[in-house]
């Protein structure tokens, strides 16, 4: 005797080797033999051969009529017996019994499965919509395969279009799009960006590359909802100064400015002005909620996104001409440029005038600031020399003063659109460690690592950076920074730009106003606020880097540049020259640090940002020029340009300022 049986969801067929009430011993017809259940039995037989049952019942289960059986069955529970009497005859024969149970098993879109062989007909309604689902399904399957085709031709379907962005950077896999794409980048053995790009869904390359950074950082768009502006103090003393920025000439948010005012008896009084978007902002405002979203500005070639309206950067910007409220910074400096005194309060400053960098670097530079005169006559010179100096001996305090040191020039980006449509790129250098660069580099240190000092002599929590061993980190702890050679270095001095900086000058108001602080000591908000802050100034420091090195690749395409001299930093990774470029040479022999080498250029793959160059020749190693931290840190104060936060070293060799 044979069986026809239930496993795991399968039937099969073997025959009986002994038997008992509640299992039976079986051999299949390969001769493995197993223990099943009684119940799980649904027909005997004995007069087919094993190896024949299976083939003739699934043929004869294909032949019932499902909407027929559906029908006869009823809305009552009913066992498989039941159906096939009513089916073929009152004695179904036992093929007749297990064509039944197939059938009835294979289509549970009409027959909900009871278990032991017992099932009921789907309530009319639900096998109406399986019904649509499935021929949906079938429609699907049929439009896919013609994406697929499409695709697989190097044509971008219709209907694939409006879902690019979305295949591109944010894909849903449970969409038939995806599917469709997935599916013919697998039989091409491309990947899917690779196919895309392939079927002309990426014709601009700078578009795609920013679309996906604001898919992941601004999925809702780069607006701002509405905020109130908040009002400032109307009882701030005014300052009784002038003061002057230094920005680059694009810059908007100009954040400081400087002042200085001879004082009896040889001394000098030096002020350093911070805008202070943060007067009259209230806790969990709109605006503090913009900030702790945004966290900075965002800074690439040929644009940016602030953190704050341009409304808000237009109410707080130091401009020229207008008495603006600022957290102020005083120090008292000696004749030898030693710092006396030191002040800090809340005041109105008068904006005098907003230097730009082209207005003074031909008249502020190296070669004029030596000079016994100073060089030609031009605006606010007795200032800017006087500043010099005083930066000369900060940096000396610091322990940092090198007048030998040779520093890598910055790089600056100017995206100039054509009259056709077209984008051109002008990179040019500029020398970091000017006179102007380190007059505000220096006075910036001064401002963040003083404030930082009262702030945690106050014990008012805030934000620092500190370095040691090599390793720069942010912190709530006032800690040294061995780069700077400071004690401690908080971030205040850009609050219309960066997050840390906005909640450092809260802080620093609450302690100057005698108020409670926004954060107090062990805040979860302000650690939580400094990990956003962290995670996010990097990610959009990668992004910047990301466009620089775009920007360069299409710079060497735009200029047909065939030959280039490079430098190698190690092993396979050199630094263009004339270029904020570095990158990894595949096949590049093994030469020590410093080797000049010739390349040539030969493919740019702008998916992957790219070049494959051959080697033309070397030359001999030249003294390596060492890009300490603190240089980097020094860019960082500075901000010069506006975008000036520097890179790390082994990502990019210089700073971008807005086109």
């Amino acid at each position: 005797m044979n069986v026809f049986f239930e496993e795991s969801g399968d039937f099969k067929v073997a025959a009986i080797m002994s038997e008992s009430d509640a299992n039976l011993q079986v051999e299949d017809a390969r001769g493995k033999r197993s223990k099943i259940k009684a119940h799980d039995v649904r027909v005997r037989f004995d007069k087919i051969a094993l190896a024949d049952f299976m083939p003739q019942a699934n043929a004869l289960a294909e032949d019932i009529d499902l909407d027929l059986i559906w029908e006869v069955a009823g809305g009552e529970e009913f066992g498989f017996l039941d159906l096939a009497k009513e089916y073929f005859s009152a004695s179904p024969s036992t093929l007749e019994q297990a064509a039944m149970v197939l059938r009835l098993h294979s289509n549970p879109m009409y027959f909900y499965r009871k278990g032991k062989g017992r099932y009921k007909a789907a309530p009319e309604d639900n096998l109406r919509a399986a019904k649509a689902g499935q021929e949906k399904k079938a429609r699907e399957a049929e439009m896919m395969a013609g994406w697929q085709a499409e695709l697989l031709a190097g044509k971008l379907p219709e209907a694939l279009k409006s879902h690019v962005k979305a295949l591109l950077h944010r894909p849903d896999k449970n969409t038939i799009e995806w599917k469709a794409l997935a599916a013919a980048s697998d039989a091409a053995q491309k990947s899917p960006l690779r196919l895309l790009e392939s079927c002309g869904a990426i014709p601009d390359l700078e578009a795609w590359l920013r679309d996906g950074f604001l898919s992941e950082y601004f999925p809702k768009g780069t607006g701002f909802p509405d905020i109130a502006l908040p009002a400032a103090p109307a009882d701030l003393p005014a300052a009784g100064v002038r003061a002057f920025s230094i920005d680059d000439a694009a810059t908007t948010e100009i954040d400081d400015a400087l002042s200085v005012t001879p004082l009896a008896d040889g001394l000098t009084r030096v002020g350093i002005h911070i805008a202070a978007p943060t007067l009259g902002v209230e806790k969990d405002s709109v605006m503090e909620q913009v900030v702790l979203a945004r966290l900075s500005t965002v800074y690439f070639p040929g644009d940016k996104i602030t953190m704050l309206p341009d409304a808000v950067v237009e109410a707080f910007t130091l401009a020229e001409g207008r008495d603006c409220p600022a957290v102020s910074l005083y120090v008292t400096v000696d004749a030898d440029f030693n710092i006396v005194t030191s002040e800090s309060r809340l005041d109105v400053v008068h904006i005098a005038a907003n230097l730009r960098h082209h207005d003074l670097d031909p008249v502020f530079n190296e070669d004029t600031v030596n000079l016994p005169d100073g060089g030609p006559d031009y605006p606010w010179k007795t200032e800017l020399l006087y500043l010099h100096r005083f930066a000369i001996a900060l940096e000396k305090a610091r322990g940092k003063h090198d007048p030998n040191r040779v520093e890598r020039p910055d790089y600056s980006f100017a995206i100039d659109a054509q009259a056709d449509g077209s984008k051109r790129v002008r990179i040019y250098p500029r020398k970091r460690g000017s006179p102007m660069d380190k007059l505000v580099a220096e006075l910036m240190i001064l401002c963040n690592s003083t404030w930082g000092k009262q702030l945690a002599d106050a014990r008012i929590p805030a934000i620092y950076r500190a370095q040691a061993m090599g390793r720069v980190r942010m912190t709530t702890q006032p800690s040294p920074h061995v780069g700077l050679g400071v004690a401690q270095y908080s971030w205040a001095s850009s609050p219309l730009r960066r997050a840390a900086d906005f909640i450092n000058q809260q802080q620093l108001v609450a302690m100057l106003t005698g108020e409670a602080p926004r954060y107090v000591a062990r805040d979860p908000m302000l650690f939580a606020a400094l990990r956003d802050f962290d995670q996010t100034y990097n990610a959009y420091a990668d992004f910047q880097s990301k466009m620089e090195r775009y920007w360069c690749l299409r710079w060497l395409e735009q200029e047909g540049v065939r030959e280039i001299g490079a430098t190698v930093i190690k092993e396979n990774l050199v630094r263009f020259e004339g270029l904020p470029l570095i990158m990894r040479i595949a096949g590049l022999p093994e030469l020590a640090r410093g080797t000049p080498v010739k390349l040539q250029t030969i493919r740019t793959d702008y998916l992957d940002l790219d070049l494959e160059c051959r080697l033309l020749e070397t030359g001999e190693p030249a003294a390596v020029v060492e890009e300490e931290e603190e240089l980097l840190e020094v860019a960082d104060a500075a901000e010069l340009p506006e975008e000036a936060e520097a890179a790390p070293a082994d990502a990019t060799a210089g700073v971008m300022p807005a086109a």
